[in-house]
């Protein structure tokens, strides 16, 4: 009972209940002491999703209700904690049991000590701790390991000695480029570590930092948090070219781009001045959410859920905070209300990307680096001509000086089943449909032309949603007006097929280009695609100015050819016609500036695309005037909108800087600002974790008030802070002064004794050894038998899957697996297609994710599968006839080939006992056969089958 008893003192203390450690002679603190309490007994039924009484534990004003600072007979909260009545008691016992005095004692001191309220500690800002004093200081290498070591002492707990040197290469060499040391590097670094002792260490972390497999490693971190996939997850799951966002990250860690900048490109790099194609690249990180091109489907729905699953991953990854709950309710222990979270996704809610077949805005991507300078140089003075022209045009369309003429008689029909009306509203005479609309309508207007308008040099379409009112808030579908045909009908009928030059739309970039509406062959044209909010404007310009006879009538025909989804036709719903005299309206296309410019455009747009590139999603904003309104949903729901909200952070969390309206690049900047108090923290545990098996905070999807606390909070503020200042936001920094520490250093060894009180070596008593993930045991048993490709970047591979696997709802979703020898078929795994609704079956067994959503970390197994996997996968099997073969062709007696092999994948020599072991399976085996490879690869089976080489 004893053991049983400290064990569980231990336990409370990791999880930050306080039990066991506080005492009278200690004033109680809000966030150690008393949140814990609040959180396990109150907050269900007083929190911040149900607030029964109108009373919330969440936030200190309510609280402050029941709750008299200083004074604990005035305090109803410990009237209630103390009634006899079970009427009255809190908590009720139905749910729940009730306080331990000394719950009620910390609830009494803390309420005697003026009841000070404070966040929990995550959302509290880093404080630089003082380095502590240990009894063995030359012991430490780095600053981590006084802390560490600070701890162990506390604890009566003895650290372990430092591990072999062929074992911390080993671990290293693993944990910075993902496969082990050859049998060259164990022997060279064996002999260095012997004559020049911690300078050949800090000589090898240099040099593994510097390989290229230190970014394919630490990318698939990444990828996990940022839901990478080749696929799009929903309906058909088809595939989705986002690959070279994948190599932009591994490109990004071997650079060791500093985190600051990689976090604002990532979130809003389209938003940087004269953006590169890496830059706009970046955002793709935005792009990877799940998108369901099924028939029939709303795209405003998902698109919404898109935006919405962009918000909690950029809380998941960047903050460690469970922030989708508050897309419902306010958030049950943590200060973040519901409204918060809209005010949050209205950074997001103005992207152009909706949720079709198509993944537009696409960025042609240069396939080989060396090109992208070019791209990028050819793309700025593209984007700068086309904002120059089309500000130019349209200002020239919109000059008050015009003599713009509205069409106020006209009357109106369709084809197909569609029906169509004119009403005067707001003083304009308006075409509307009604009720159902069919695709492929043309809708006709035949209006009559003012008498003032002596000739035609321009028709002004205003085009809206059906109801102008609501469609702010909740968007129509919206229009693709393939084709307009404008004749003008004179005296006796005498009909002028007028011909259009140029259409000059009332956005500089659209997806859709309104010149197409010209062609009477094409489907695309002027749209607002695919949904509509605001008014759209188009001028058609004429060719030639026509001379409008007395009484003459203008028939248009506007021809609506798209559908979305294969459901929605999108065809123009309500509009009003503007005609134009003025023949200064021409020169809008006829100046011979512009004309220059549009030839400079053209010739620069025919360089760009000779580049071979490929086109990849990517996040733009939607232009100011045609921005989307963001509104609270309530309970969730997009369809129940409630009050409009503008982008900004909860107030729990330090500001933003400046004055708003805010954009995603303030949020950006935000993330990274030295006031918030999360990200630095969160990255470093992440980082830690990686390292270690687990983090100093074991939650790392969790940092609020409900996740467990750092085993080592000063530690982690240490980190954090060096990790922002002294490193500059650098990775391989922090993870270089890891790695090179005492702590990292440490034998992997089990001691029985602190194995017993610390069995997930939280305390760091020993040096880290876990089952590696999955991409680590396939790299490494390809690369010790020396079938690993050392090719990088490129296109998605598709290794061997078992037969019946590769069922996809897509029938041109092939999985075309390359032949035995060709190297596509040996790739590090980081480059294996990632498709969401079959995940490649080894890493599965391996818990991998499907990146379907935001990993924040992955749970190890233990399953037979793995062992079923490894034993008898394709790519296995032929990793051990591989190694087999490499065995048997090593030089010396076959006990000296047997010990070499064993070198090769566990980078020691084997005992006499494991000699022994290696040499009676091997004279077994080819007994059985009589075929001295089937002899060598039951010797290689076996040795890639040892828990030592799945582990680091």
């Amino acid at each position: 009972m004893t053991q049983r008893f400290y064990l569980f003192c231990i336990a409370a203390t990791w999880l930050g209940t306080g039990f066991g450690t506080w005492s009278s002679a200690n004033a109680v603190d809000f966030a150690d002491d008393i949140q814990p309490i609040l959180n396990e007994h109150c907050v269900a039924c007083h929190g911040g999703v149900k607030q029964a009484g109108d009373l919330s534990f969440i936030h200190r004003d309510s609280a402050l209700a029941v709750i008299e600072p200083g004074d604990v007979d005035g305090s109803y909260m410990i009237d209630r904690i103390l009634a006899d009545d079970e009427s009255e008691i809190m908590p009720p016992p139905e749910h729940g049991a009730p306080l331990t005095e000394e719950k009620i004692a910390l609830l009494k001191t803390w309420i005697e000590e003026g009841a000070k309220w404070k966040q929990s500690w995550g959302y509290e800002p880093p404080v630089t701790p003082g380095v502590p004093d240990v009894a063995s200081p030359d012991a430490c290498r780095q600053s981590i390991d006084r802390f560490v070591r600070s701890t162990l002492e506390e604890q009566g707990i003895q650290p372990a000695k430092d591990a072999p040197p062929h074992q911390w290469l080993r671990r290293v060499t693993l944990d910075l480029t993902g496969v082990p040391p050859t049998l060259a590097e164990v022997e060279s670094f064996n002999q260095a570590a012997k004559e020049r002792g911690d300078a050949a260490y800090t000589e090898k972390v240099d040099e593994l930092l510097q390989s290229s497999g230190y970014g394919e490693r630490w990318a698939s971190i990444w990828l996990d948090q940022i839901r990478y996939a080749d696929s799009r997850g929903l309906g058909l799951d088809g595939r989705r070219n986002a690959w070279k966002y994948r190599d932009w990250v591994i490109d990004s860690l071997n650079n060791d781009m500093p985190f600051d900048e990689f976090t604002i490109k990532q979130i809003a790099g389209d938003l940087l001045p004269d953006p590169s194609v890496n830059d706009f690249l970046a955002t793709t990180a935005s792009r990877l959410t799940q998108t369901n091109e099924e028939g029939g489907t709303d795209d405003e729905e998902f698109r919404i859920n898109a935006v919405m699953d962009r918000v909690s991953t950029v809380w998941q990854t960047w903050q460690g905070i469970t922030f989708g709950c508050v897309q419902c309710h306010s958030h049950p222990y943590d200060p973040i209300e519901h409204e918060e979270f809209y005010e949050f996704m209205a950074f997001f809610n103005n992207s152009v990307d909706c949720d079709l077949s198509g993944e537009e805005p696409l960025l042609s991507v240069p396939l080989a680096n060396e090109d992208e300078e070019r791209a990028s140089e050819l793309d700025r003075r593209i984007r700068s001509l086309k904002q120059s022209i089309w500000h130019q045009e349209f200002e020239a369309v919109s000059d008050d000086e015009l003599d713009w003429k509205h069409i106020d008689s006209m009357t109106a029909s369709a084809t197909k089943q569609t029906k169509v009306d004119v009403e005067e509203r707001d003083g304009r005479t308006e075409f509307y449909t009604i009720d159902t609309l069919s695709n492929g309508t043309t809708i006709s207007l035949e209006c009559e032309m003012p008498e003032s308008a002596d000739k035609l040099t321009a028709i002004r379409l205003t085009l809206l949603p059906r109801n102008p009112k609501t469609a702010l808030a909740d968007s129509e579908w919206g229009f693709v007006l393939s084709h307009l045909n404008a004749v003008l009908i004179g005296d006796e009928d005498a009909e002028t097929q007028i011909e259009f030059s140029h259409v000059i739309a009332d956005e500089p970039e659209p997806l859709k280009h309104a010149r197409s509406s010209m062609d009477p062959k094409n489907s695309d044209g002027f749209a607002a695609f695919t949904r509509i909010h605001h008014p759209r404007v188009a001028v058609f310009l004429l060719k030639e100015p026509v001379e409008v006879p007395k009484g003459a009538k203008l028939k248009l025909d506007m021809s609506c050819r798209q559908q979305a989804l294969g459901a929605f036709p999108l065809v123009v719903r309500r509009g009003s016609v503007d005609v134009c005299s003025d023949e200064k309206a021409l020169l809008a296309w006829t100046d011979t500036d512009l004309k220059a410019q549009r030839d400079e455009l053209s010739e620069l747009s025919g360089q760009r695309r000779k580049i071979p590139s490929v086109r990849i999603p990517i996040m733009l904003e939607r232009p100011e005037h045609l921005a989307r309104p963001s509104h609270v949903f309530i309970r969730g729901l997009f369809l129940t909108k409630d009050q409009q909200v503008q982008p900004d952070v909860p107030n729990s969390m330090p500001p933003i800087a400046g004055e708003g309206p805010f954009n995603r690049m303030d949020l950006a900047k935000w993330l990274v600002d030295p006031s918030n108090p999360l990200t630095a923290r969160v990255t470093v545990n992440r980082i830690w974790a990686r390292l270690f098996g687990i983090g100093l905070v074991p939650t790392e999807e969790d940092f609020g008030s409900s996740g467990e606390r750092p085993t080592h909070p000063e530690l982690l503020d240490h980190l954090a802070l060096k990790f922002q200042n002294e490193y500059d936001w650098s990775w391989k920094q922090l993870i270089r002064s890891i790695v090179l520490s005492s702590t990292y250093r440490q034998d992997a060894v089990m001691d029985p004794k602190s194995d017993l009180v610390d069995p997930q070596n939280r305390w760091l008593a020993r040096g880290p050894r876990f089952r590696m993930p999955a991409e680590m045991v396939r790299d490494q048993a390809l690369f010790v038998s020396g079938l690993l490709s050392p090719e990088v970047h490129g296109a998605p591979v598709h290794p061997p899957i078992p037969d019946g696997v590769w069922k996809p709802f897509q029938g041109g979703d092939k999985w075309s697996t390359p032949d035995v020898g060709d190297p596509d078929r040996y790739r590090r795994s980081i480059y294996t297609y990632t498709k969401r609704s079959i995940p490649y079956p080894m890493f599965a067994a391996f818990d991998a994710p499907s990146r379907e959503f935001c990993t924040p970390r992955r749970l190890r197994s233990n399953t037979p599968l793995q062992a079923l996997t490894t034993l008898n996968d394709v790519t296995f099997v032929e990793c051990m006839q591989a190694l087999a073969k490499k065995i048997e062709a090593m030089d010396g007696e076959l006990e000296e080939r047997l010990a070499k092999g064993f070198q090769l994948v566990t980078s020691r020599s084997p005992t006499s006992a494991e000699q022994k072991i290696l040499v009676a399976l091997y004279e077994q085996a080819k007994q059985q056969s009589e075929q001295e490879q089937d002899a060598y690869e039951a010797v290689a089976s076996a040795l890639l089958n040892l828990d030592e080489i799945m582990s680091k």
